[in-house]
């Protein structure tokens, strides 16, 4: 059997080796040229003049572009077409595209690009929540609201009540290898384009608008990505349409890639957001009734950001029943980049919201976190549901104290909660990292230690997954059997290190019963499967994997057909394993079944297609089943802080994910731990910094600190719960992208427990949490400020 088994990477040697090729290690023609943009150096303003004489006269210089050169469509949007690819009048932040060099070389084109003289008329920019609140500067006329029960009258009623603030930054994606597109013309006007993107549909959408041709007339083909975290779903557009308008015009082949400065000022980040809370909660911590305001900035222009917001709603319940419940939601315009698609697109933001609330009532009753979290649980999904994978663990009983108002288990959405599994989770975490003994051995260790604190936080996941916009949720994949046996795939998910093209070729192995070696796997090609969505909301292999062994069962039961009728059996007696086709009591290898199903003239070759069911969502009522099931994990952290410098570190952290029954074990636990640890550098060392000019100070490596090997924890234990999903996913799996990604909020709510350690108040950190934070958040705690 192929899945269920730990294999490596597809292009793990190719990628070790340096073989594995990216968009600029594709081989160009003779007179590929080289393309760079001007970019504004003003947040928000009237453009009075361009003067581009000097930037035509630079060396190798061949063509400079503006907005009135384009030839259609002036339009990179993922959305609402508000974002031209070069700026028409107005600028709305700093590093806008102005203009377009074409030049022989890279180099050239950059050097070029910095020789324009813009003149601008300054206009207000609006830089931050407060200022956009004040100038009603918004993506939609008012704040959209998902309410359940009356929040209002239930906190009232509560015995307590509390309120707060978080605020938390956005994240540079820092995929390894930056944007970059390479476009080579055609005969008859058709253009093929290469793109690191993972929505090869929209770029070959963009440029068909860009060039005034049917979608027939653009091919795309996206082999790999060096990364993409969801900064490559849209954000590639405007690179692929610039090469392609450039190559139509020069008729030579175009290429280019952003160096990571240019990268990182142009493109979009995750959103940012400040969520105020009011609670009110029992003597025991149950919640009774709950507002939130959340507030993001979403940029110049609306790319993502509604659906991003969308999901920072639909994720505010995390893993908790709330059954009076007010979320409103702030979607503010904002003149700077266009905020993106980020790993998990606005859950962890909206996670984060009531992680606080949890730690914040357990701060004010004196409970256990982990037991006011228990009790807030969706109640259990019931005895039975899974394990420890190794060694396997006997499902513990559901905690006591459960409230009776969980019955309902409905989301704030009207999602009926049917295969909650984290009591279990919980419990087994909790026992397996000794969660009860280190939080008395911390204990002692604060009391002695006055200059050192530690803390320890258990938190969970409930992560859903689809995709909102319903109509994304689905796939379709080509598969060709060969006469000699060999198998080519083709789906439109596309490869951007996680793993994909291996978990797919395992379904197709598995479904013809061959090795994985026997299976190739063809870059992602809209001219194989037409019409994809984005390799996104962590669906690339349910919806990919489903449509692949829907191709590959179609070929089969065609090739049993044949074979039975050959050999005087019935179908049912045809059975593909091992490499070899048992029809009755005979057995052939499989290469041999392929070659007399040829000389048959059986077709060997299928279209598959996959469309998520039972899922409806109405984004406007805030009511449906956005989801088709949800992913589930907890991670327990633990830390120690310098109190006299706010530096600290990351000592241990045990994790339990859910990745139903895993394709590959080996992958998604590397899924898990890279994952966990992107989470963990967005809440701690990721700090995004604009200057009151609208610059991004933090746009090189230099000046903004992604996570290295050293900031993992010193013991990092991971191991996956044993247990398939309840809905018929491939081979019952579940997604592993974006889940993973919450559970670094367990570190961010342990440097919060250390802090607490120093006195009596509440420490109402900030994310992210650097050492600058921290240390704040200790002088407040002990009344210093």
């Amino acid at each position: 059997m192929s899945v269920s088994t730990s294999l490596p990477h597809d292009s793990a040697v190719a990628h070790v080796t340096g073989d594995a090729r990216y968009i600029d290690d594709i081989p160009t023609p003779q007179g590929c040229l080289h393309l760079a943009f001007g970019l504004s150096e003003c947040a928000h303003g009237d453009i009075i003049a361009m003067e581009l004489a000097a930037v035509r006269a630079a060396d190798g210089v061949v063509a400079v572009l503006t907005a009135d050169d384009l030839p259609f469509t002036n339009d990179v949007s993922p959305s609402i077409h508000d974002e031209p690819l070069l700026a028409t009048g107005k600028v709305h932040y700093v590093g806008q595209p102005l203009f377009l060099v074409v030049a022989t070389s890279h180099l050239a084109a950059r050097k070029a690009a910095r020789l324009a003289q813009v003149r601008y008329k300054s206009l207000p920019a609006i830089l931050s929540i407060d200022v956009a609140l004040a100038a009603n500067s918004r993506f939609e006329e008012g704040p959209r609201i998902y309410s359940q029960g009356d929040a209002a009258a239930a906190i009232k009623a509560a015995p307590h009540a509390l309120e707060g603030t978080i605020e938390m930054g956005g994240q540079e994606h820092f995929y390894l290898e930056s944007q970059a597109a390479l476009a080579l013309p055609q005969e008859g006007g058709e253009m093929v384009v290469h793109s690191s993107s993972q929505h090869p549909t929209e770029i070959q959408h963009k440029v068909a608008e860009a060039l005034g041709l049917p979608m027939h007339g653009v091919r795309v083909e996206v082999r790999r990505m060096g990364g993409g975290f969801g900064g490559k779903e849209s954000q590639g557009n405007a690179l692929a349409v610039a090469c392609a308008v450039a190559a139509r015009q020069t008729g030579r082949a175009c290429k280019m890639r952003y160096d990571r400065d240019d990268d990182m000022v142009i493109t979009g980040k995750r959103h940012d957001f400040r969520i105020s809370y009011r609670v009110g909660h029992d003597d025991e911590g149950r919640i009774q009734g709950i507002e939130f305001w959340q507030y993001t900035r979403c940029g110049w222009a609306q790319d993502l950001s509604l659906a991003v917001a969308d999901r920072a709603m639909l994720h505010a319940d995390n893993a908790y029943f709330l059954q009076d419940v007010r979320i409103e939601s702030h979607r503010l315009r904002t003149n700077m980049q266009s905020a993106t698609a980020f790993r998990g697109f606005g859950g962890p933001q909206g996670l984060l919201g009531i992680e606080r609330v949890l730690d914040h009532i357990a701060h004010a009753t004196g409970r256990d976190p982990t037991d006011v979290r228990k009790r807030n649980y969706y109640a259990p999904m019931g005895r039975g549901a899974g394990g420890l994978s190794a060694p396997h663990a006997a499902t513990p009983r559901p905690p006591e104290g459960i409230s009776t108002k969980m019955k309902g288990q409905i989301t704030p959405y009207g999602q009926e909660v049917t295969d909650f599994i984290l009591h279990e989770m919980t419990s087994s975490l909790a026992n397996t990292c000794n969660l009860t003994g280190r939080r008395a051995k911390i204990a002692e260790w604060n009391a002695a230690n006055p200059i050192l604190k530690r803390g320890i936080a258990l938190t969970p996941v409930k992560f859903g997954i689809s995709f909102t916009l319903t109509h994304l949720n689905q796939a379709g994949a080509l598969v060709h059997v060969y006469q000699d046996g060999s198998v080519a795939v083709n789906h439109g998910g596309t490869e951007m290190g996680q793993g994909l093209y291996r978990k797919v070729g395992q379904v197709a192995a598995a479904c013809f019963g061959v090795s994985t070696d026997a299976v190739r796997l063809t870059a992602t090609d809209t001219s194989k499967v037409p019409n994809t969505s984005a390799t996104a909301a962590s669906s690339g292999t349910d919806l990919n994997g489903m449509a692949v062994d829907a191709a590959c069962r179609t070929i089969r039961a065609r090739m049993a057909e044949h074979l039975a009728r050959a050999y005087g059996v019935t179908p049912a007696l045809v059975l593909f394993a091992n490499g070899s086709v048992r029809i009755g009591d005979t057995r052939i290898p499989f290469a041999e079944a392929a070659k007399q199903c040829y000389e048959a003239r059986v077709s060997l070759s299928a279209t598959g297609f996959y469309k998520t069911p039972d899922i409806s969502w109405d984004r406007i009522k805030g009511d449906g089943r956005p989801f088709f099931y949800f992913a589930y994990g907890a991670a327990c952290s633990e830390v120690v802080v310098d109190t006299l410098t706010g530096e600290y570190r990351i000592l241990r952290t045990d994790i339990l994910h859910d990745a139903g029954r895993s394709l590959n074990p080996a992958i998604d636990l590397g899924q898990i731990e890279g994952g966990f640890v992107q989470g963990a550098g967005w809440l701690t060392t990721e700090e995004l910094v604009w200057d009151d000019k609208g610059r991004l100070r933090t746009h090189a490596p230099s000046t903004y600190k992604i996570p290295a090997a050293s900031d993992r924890p010193e013991v990092f234990n991971v191991a996956l719960w044993d247990a398939d999903n309840p809905e018929r996913t491939i081979h019952r799996s579940k997604a592993v992208g974006e889940p993973p990604f919450n559970l670094g909020v367990s570190v961010f709510l342990a440097l919060s427990d250390a802090i607490a350690a120093c006195g009596s108040a509440y420490p109402a950190l900030d994310a992210p949490a650097t050492p600058e934070r921290v240390l704040a958040a200790i002088m407040r705690v002990r009344g210093d400020v």
